[in-house]
C-alpha cells in the first residue's frame, strides 16, 4: 500500500511546476494590480459622484497611481535579481510570504485609506 502512495507522490511531483519565486511574485503583482485598479476605480467613481464637483477625487487618483508604481517596482526588482538556483530555493519562502503580505496590504489598503482620507477632507472642508 505504501508503494502505491509513493508512486502517486512521485507522479504528482513529476508534473508539479518547478518552484520559481520570481514568477510567483510577478503573478502576485499582476493580480494585486488588477485588484488595486478595480478598487481604485470603484472607490474613486463613488467619490466622484458624491463629491459635488470637488477636485479631491482626481487628486486621489494621481496619488494612488504615484504610490503603487514605485512599490510594485521595488517588489519586482527584488525578486527579479534572483538567479535560477535562488529562484527555486525553498529557503526564500518566508521572504516571499512577507513581501506578498505587504503587496496585498498595499493593493487593498492604499485605495481604501487614501479615498477615505479624501472623503474625510471633503466633508471637513467641502
Amino acid at each position: 500500500m505504501a508503494k502505491a502512495w509513493q508512486r502517486v507522490a512521485v507522479r504528482q511531483n513529476h508534473h508539479a511546476k518547478p518552484l520559481d519565486w520570481r514568477k510567483r511574485m510577478s503573478d502576485n503583482i499582476a493580480f494585486a494590480l488588477l485588484v488595486y485598479t478595480g478598487l481604485q476605480i470603484f472607490l474613486t467613481m463613488g467619490a466622484l459622484h458624491g463629491s459635488g464637483g470637488s477636485l479631491l477625487p482626481y487628486f486621489a487618483l494621481v496619488v494612488l497611481v504615484a504610490a503603487i508604481i514605485p512599490a510594485c517596482r521595488r517588489f519586482e526588482k527584488r525578486w527579479a535579481r534572483l538567479d535560477d538556483v535562488q529562484a527555486a530555493d525553498p529557503a526564500f519562502a518566508s521572504y516571499f510570504r512577507r513581501d506578498r503580505i505587504w503587496l496585498w496590504v498595499l493593493a487593498i489598503g492604499l485605495p481604501l485609506a487614501v479615498t477615505g482620507l479624501f472623503k474625510l477632507l471633503a466633508l471637513m472642508f467641502g
